[in-house]
């Protein structure tokens, strides 16, 4: 296994992501679509889920592929997001057809910043013209850290973010996943400046610090409405919703490697999974590769948003590169 030349979860063939976010706001909303509509599915395993259109990915329901999927801060003003992305699929003429009518699907999760020391007291939710202009920024090459959806996100202890990574199979399967990392617990193992995933980490991607040492008690920022890590992975074999049932079921792994605690009551921890059928259907052998490193992308992709924060005005928390620079 290796990591995809840019190590997002773009490096998955046919898959783009767009970002867009407002500092004054201290939110923002990622979009992950792609050129044609592509297979999906979902499995929720935090206590506080705040989604939208996440029952129809169930393996026996009708709509069998969607065409884009939202992650956004906001709580459930967040949801608003997958409006704006929605219009503009329509506006492209993309979606369901229904009675001459196309109805673009678009799948949406949301976490909560609200308490993230942005203005709020808006009169008109922001969320639906920043759901457009993500979709409108959608590309191969997009920003982690302190963007999108992880604008922002906090951890236990530090800003949270927004990361990403792949890996390339011997197969020739690729394999992604996207994150907002905004959980109840932290993501470094004691004090720092090791994170919890650091067995998993590829070239350094995350500061290459190990992890030494008894963790002690795990930290973390108790209360309702202050967490969620929501991700997306993905692959480019062709999987059915079943089959991306599993690989979202498996990816939780992965939270829970770089997370802890993970999967609260507190938290919305949830993951979808998507695949583009670039590549052909996987042996069962290749559908146990693609789960497992499903979790591993994400277990890494959670560390790389932490690492990658940067400050800003108004900030609750500190960032990781602020009390552990080299």
């Amino acid at each position: 296994m290796r990591p995809g030349p840019q190590n997002l979860i773009t490096d998955v063939a046919g898959l783009k992501v767009g970002n867009a976010d407002d500092p004054k706001l201290k939110s923002g909303v990622t979009v992950l679509t792609a050129d044609k509509p592509f297979t999906a599915s979902v499995h929720v395993m935090g206590g506080a889920p705040g989604t939208r259109e996440t029952d129809l990915l169930a393996p026996d329901r009708l709509v069998s592929e969607i065409d884009a999927i939202v992650l956004s801060g906001g709580s459930a003003f967040g949801l608003a997001a997958a409006d704006g992305v929605a219009g503009a699929l329509r506006d492209a003429g993309r979606g369901f057809e229904a009675a001459g009518h196309r109805v673009p699907i678009v799948p949406a999760a949301i976490l909560f910043d609200l308490a993230a020391g942005g203005e709020t007291g808006w009169s008109a939710n922001p969320y639906l013209e920043l759901g457009r202009a993500a979709f409108a920024a959608a590309d191969h090459d997009f920003a982690l850290g302190s963007v999108g959806a992880g604008t922002g996100a906090t951890t236990a202890t530090l800003k949270g973010g927004l990361g990403s990574a792949s890996a390339m199979l011997s197969s020739g399967i690729g394999v992604g996943a996207l994150v907002a990392a905004n959980p109840v617990g932290d993501v470094i193992h004691g004090d720092g400046p090791g994170f919890w995933a650091a067995p998993f980490e590829e070239a350094a991607e995350f500061g290459g610090r190990p992890v030494t040492g008894p963790a002690g008690q795990p930290r973390t920022k108790l209360g309702p409405g202050t967490a969620t890590t929501i991700a997306i992975v993905a692959t480019d074999a062709a999987l059915d919703k079943a089959a991306c049932h599993r690989v979202a079921v498996t990816a939780h792994d992965g939270i829970a490697r770089a997370i802890v605690p993970s999967h609260t009551p507190f938290d919305g921890d949830l993951v979808f999974a998507a695949a583009t059928g670039v590549r052909p259907a996987p042996s069962p052998p290749d559908l146990l590769e693609i789960g497992h490193w499903a979790a591993v992308c994400l277990a890494r992709a959670i560390a790389r948003a932490v690492f990658l924060a940067r400050p800003a005005s108004g900030d609750v928390k500190p960032c990781w590169s602020d009390l552990h620079r080299n």
